[in-house]
């Protein structure tokens, strides 16, 4: 599958390009502008919560510190594709081969990073993947990993809403391919939220209707009348920010 969840014809966007033209009376002519305003409203709205909300891969490394329970940086998780402890050797020796060394042979050699794959029953995701429960998700391990002595841990997952999946969220080549646990992980795959799918009408109608307007390189709507009544709205309308308030990221 694509490491970033798109819609119909290559779309980044929280809601489907056909919905939004039907619920606004809008035709083809207008298209491009279309798509323009749902993709950066999408990307606004994913800069505004501080997260990626469309299903996408993500790499993270986590450093270890000694706690069993980490948590993930991106949510709701969908899926861990691998993971793996990372055990850095100091100047790209071993503890033997380091000792053998000179001291300038040390200094300019440089560091290497030895890996170790560790079996699905070493770990797993605190709430299940699948879940469509926004909040940020963990990851737990076994006790049986501390006598592997590493000092970082890397995390391959997905994580994100879909729009609109294919049956079991593959494609019928991609259907055809996979295994049954995979199917299974496809099939749970959790749709955009209602509310988050409003959010994004709202942003991309508000404007769609302010460039239509020829009210391009301004930062909002005049609103009241006359000049003591007039004044800007901010870049984001109200009401949409009260949508979002649910999904921002709490940074503590």
């Amino acid at each position: 599958m694509p490491d970033t969840e798109l819609t119909e014809k290559g779309l980044y966007s929280l809601i489907p390009l056909e919905e939004f033209k039907s619920v606004l009376g809008i035709d083809d002519r207008d298209d491009k502008l279309v798509k323009f305003c749902l993709a950066t409203s999408t990307l606004t709205i994913e800069s505004y919560c501080k997260r990626k909300l469309l299903r996408k891969k993500h790499f993270e490394v986590i450093d270890y510190t000694g706690d069993l329970v980490l948590p993930l940086r991106e949510y709701p998780v969908t899926e861990v594709l691998a993971v793996s402890v990372e055990n850095p050797l100091p100047c790209g020796f071993s503890t033997r081969e380091f000792a053998s060394q000179t001291p300038a042979k040390a200094l300019i050699t440089t560091p290497s990073v030895a890996c170790e794959i560790l079996e699905p029953d070493l770990y797993c995701v605190i709430p299940d993947c699948g879940t469509d429960n926004d909040i940020p998700f963990d990851i737990s391990f076994s006790p049986a990993v501390e006598r592997l002595r590493f000092s970082a841990i890397k995390v391959i997952y997905y994580s994100g809403y879909v729009v609109n999946p294919p049956p079991c969220g593959l494609t019928t080549r991609e259907f055809a391919s996979q295994t049954p646990s995979r199917l299974d992980t496809a099939a749970s795959m959790p749709l955009v939220p209602a509310d988050l799918a409003a959010a994004c009408l709202e942003l991309a109608s508000w404007n769609f209707n302010r460039y239509k307007s020829k009210r391009i390189g301004m930062t909002g709507n005049i609103r009241g009348a006359g000049v003591q009544g007039e004044h800007f709205e901010l870049s984001m309308p109200e009401n949409v920010k009260l949508l979002l308030e649910p999904y921002r990221r709490r940074v503590l």
